[in-house]
């Protein structure tokens, strides 16, 4: 009985190793979908281009996926002969040719860039290229991305900012679901942030005011000048002294980029307690020497 069943065991053996080595020759296996590989253009179509991978069959480019940017000669993206790296974005068909792409190679290595950049904390310039109710898209090295209307700089007439270029910091960089969101106020401030500091005399023009104090726009941050340290004197009301509009000097005397504040100073440019209150023009027109002898009391 076992002698008659050992033959058709290894007939059997024999015919399923024969149809997995003909399944190998018909399929390359080491190519699938997702992979990046190295390969040379060879030969050039009218639709794409063949590149050789060290398959058993040639992979194809197609036009619309040579490059990021618009193709009329493939010979400039994909010389001849030159080894270069391409993404599988089509597993193999009928005859075993996969299809790649370097378009969407070079999307992927900007998005690891972009998620890079939001990790260092970076700002970059980016192109606006149209505008919605929420806000305007912008073009960031070839990928698509938005900017809130409350993250713009310029949010009343935002067809002003079509064609331009804006800096831009990031708040979501989402690679699997393509959004890119990004803050045009934040790379604002950060960028005047960095070009404040302490003991500085800065100017600025009256935003508004509360009982605890005036906001000054310096450049598109805003700093507070707390009730306390308008003048060396105590101040009943701020709306009798500043007017929203009107143009105050103060001396920088904290700054806290994080948290995005600016702490100002009259106080200090005070020649004696009560000046600001009693005669403000006189105390603005020497604001620069003043200022400059009330940091030289703060190194001293």
């Amino acid at each position: 009985m076992n002698s008659q069943s050992q033959p058709s065991e290894a007939a059997n053996s024999s015919f399923s190793m024969d149809d997995f080595a003909k399944a190998l020759e018909q399929h390359d296996y080491q190519f699938q979908k997702g992979q990046v590989v190295r390969g040379k253009v060879f030969q050039y179509e009218s639709d794409g281009a063949y590149v050789d991978i060290g398959g058993k069959s040639a992979a194809f480019v197609p036009l619309m996926e040579a490059s990021l940017k618009s193709v009329t000669d493939l010979s400039v993206v994909l010389p001849l002969q030159e080894e270069l790296d391409f993404l599988i974005i089509r597993d193999q068909d009928a005859e075993g040719q996969v299809t790649l792409s370097r378009r969407q190679l070079e999307i992927q290595q900007i998005w690891e860039n972009l998620a890079e950049m939001q990790e260092n904390s970076q700002t970059l310039q980016v192109r606006v290229t149209g505008v919605n109710k929420g806000g305007v898209t912008v073009d960031v090295q070839g990928v698509r991305g938005f900017i809130p209307r409350s993250h713009l700089v310029e949010r009343d007439d935002l067809e002003s900012l079509k064609g331009q270029t804006l800096a831009a910091s990031f708040l979501e960089v989402d690679r699997s679901n393509n959004k890119l969101v990004l803050s045009n106020r934040l790379a604002t401030r950060s960028s005047n942030f960095s070009q404040l500091e302490l003991g500085q005399l800065v100017e600025g023009k009256v935003t508004g005011s509360k009982p605890f104090g005036v906001f000054v726009d310096l450049d598109g941050v805003s700093g507070l000048l707390h009730i306390k340290q308008v003048s060396q004197n105590f101040i009943e009301s701020l709306p009798s002294l500043f007017q929203v509009g009107q143009t105050l000097k103060a001396v920088i005397i904290d700054l806290d980029e994080g948290k995005g504040r600016i702490s100002l100073s009259t106080r200090v440019l005070e020649n004696y307690p009560g000046e600001m209150i009693e005669n403000m023009e006189e105390v603005m027109a020497n604001a620069e020497a003043r200022a400059s002898r009330a940091k030289q009391k703060v190194s001293e």
